[in-house]
């Protein structure tokens, strides 16, 4: 699918991915662009920046999704794309808290669920539809220094799996976006020196890997290439989970205080 004359909404979209990819949809020439976030002081100046439509979300919350999926349909029309990309960074491991768990399982599972929920009955009526959902390499190989980031981005890309399989020859694509350590105030933040072995790329350079996988429609995007060869390796557990143990304890990370 090309993005030229589609309706796209993008969520998270206040920085980081989803500033860049809502950036991109507009260049791409979108019909049009609703972005979404929590933060409307900043969601505001990039709508304005870039001709689109802000609206203030809280993608934890169904109600919230389909007031975002509304307002998008009254300034422009159906929803061609859905970017479901907000996320957050929640240290810890099996004793994080009540919280952060349920709070990392609501962005990073729910939403996706919810927005599927609300777009799918139609997309399927109309034969045409993009769902794209930002997991993380941490999906598909390991988060060592937060089990609620690590597990719950595991269940979006499961998620993103079943999509794909129950409408993915029914008119509607699905993609789920996994790189590693880009450059974005969260990884500032977590400091994850394991995620930045294979180094740091920047925003643009994701929304290009997401354009181009969105043409192929191609399911998995990894704008860190080498994903794909832990992923064969990861095949070979007890190997794979021993190697894991050694990068733990070069870089420090996950251990915690125990």
């Amino acid at each position: 699918m090309k993005v030229k004359d589609k309706v796209c909404v993008v969520t998270g979209a206040a920085g980081g991915i989803g500033e860049a990819i809502a950036r991109r949809y507009a260049k791409e020439g979108a019909k049009g662009v609703v972005v979404a976030d929590r933060d409307a002081g900043r969601l505001e100046a990039v709508a304005k920046e870039i001709g689109g439509v802000a609206v203030t979300c809280d993608v934890g919350k169904e109600a919230d999704i389909r007031h975002l999926i509304a307002e998008a349909e009254r300034h422009y029309g159906p929803v061609d794309v859905f970017f479901s990309n907000a996320g957050i960074g929640r240290g810890g491991h099996e004793d994080a808290s009540d919280k952060d768990w349920a709070d990392s399982w609501a962005i990073h599972v729910m939403a996706h669920v919810y927005a599927a929920r609300a777009l799918v009955p139609g997309m399927l009526a109309r034969k045409s539809g993009y769902l794209i959902n930002t997991a993380s390499a941490a999906g598909l190989l390991a988060s060592m220094g937060s089990a609620p980031y690590g597990v719950t981005k595991a269940a979006g890309v499961a998620l993103a799996e079943h999509l794909a399989i129950q409408y993915g020859d029914r008119g509607i694509c699905v993609s789920v976006l996994c790189p590693q350590a880009v450059d974005t105030d969260m990884l500032r933040m977590a400091g994850a020196t394991a995620a930045s072995v294979d180094g740091v790329i920047n925003t643009d350079a994701v929304a290009q890997s997401v354009i181009e996988a969105m043409e192929a429609e191609t399911f998995l995007i990894l704008p860190h290439p080498e994903v794909k060869d832990y992923m064969a390796r990861k095949l070979d557990r007890d190997r794979w989970l021993r190697g894991m143990r050694r990068l733990r304890d070069k870089t420090g990370e996950g251990q915690g205080k125990r």
